[in-house]
């Protein structure tokens, strides 16, 4: 696994700005190989404010999003039109505007019985269209250290033999989600963790700490295979 590396930006504009530029940077040479990238992409505000800079960068760049495979670490079990579920938030800020195509959701109440069966529905996509593992997962982590939908102290922090499983008692509405487990997150070749805030820097500095648990502060259980990268603004960076 690899070494942790800290980016430090003024504000959560400039870390929004840089964290899209790098995306960008990362798909053009990836496409310019002749390989297809596939990402992961995270909800959240500051995940927000990247999605908005890509569409803006994406225009003047050679990225062609119909060939990028797109994939989530999580979402929130809820009706497809609902406003708290990640892929549409993704939608609206960029991936729609920039013609992605390959994008694979989790399931909603629509399309599932429950949460369980949308793991299991995801992990059998994720088995037929995607290579296995990222190119760039992007994560956010919570001010309780949580990173996708594992929680501290939830049994889902366990669960090594499945790519995707259900979350029923979700500490922070709404209760029933998707996540990917530690299984899926730490296939990625480079993992890169968003946070803005002095709400996010007490968990931050737990992720950093040289004691500490994954029980306790999951986004400690996730390296990227090359390189793990922590996009932070000054706040969130704070007690580093």
């Amino acid at each position: 696994m690899s070494e942790s590396r800290i980016e430090v930006h003024p504000d959560a504009s400039t870390l929004a700005t840089a964290v899209a530029g790098e995306l960008i940077a990362r798909l053009e040479a990836a496409q310019a190989s002749g390989h297809v990238p596939q990402i992961g992409l995270t909800g959240g505000t500051i995940a927000e404010a990247v999605h908005r800079e890509v569409a803006r960068l994406s225009p003047s760049s050679d990225v062609d999003w119909s060939r990028v495979v797109v994939w989530f670490g999580d979402e929130r079990f809820v009706a497809p039109d609902s406003p708290d579920r990640n892929a549409g938030q993704a939608r609206r800020a960029f991936l729609d505007q920039v013609g992605a195509i390959e994008v694979h959701e989790m399931a909603s109440t629509s399309e599932a019985v429950d949460a369980a069966a949308g793991a299991t529905a995801y992990a059998a996509t994720m088995r037929e269209h995607g290579a296995g593992q990222f190119d760039v997962l992007m994560l956010g982590i919570g001010p309780d250290g949580h990173i996708a939908s594992l929680f501290p102290g939830h049994d889902a922090l366990a669960v090594d033999d499945r790519m995707a499983v259900g979350v029923l008692d979700s500490p922070k509405p709404p209760p029933e989600r998707i996540s990917l487990t530690f299984a899926a997150l730490n296939r990625a070749e480079s993992v890169w963790f968003l946070a803005s805030g002095d709400g996010k820097s007490e968990a931050v500095a737990a992720a950093h700490a040289t004691q500490g648990t994954v029980t306790a502060t999951p986004a400690r259980g996730v390296t990227g295979r090359d390189e793990t990268i922590w996009f932070l603004d000054h706040d969130a960076a704070a007690r580093l």
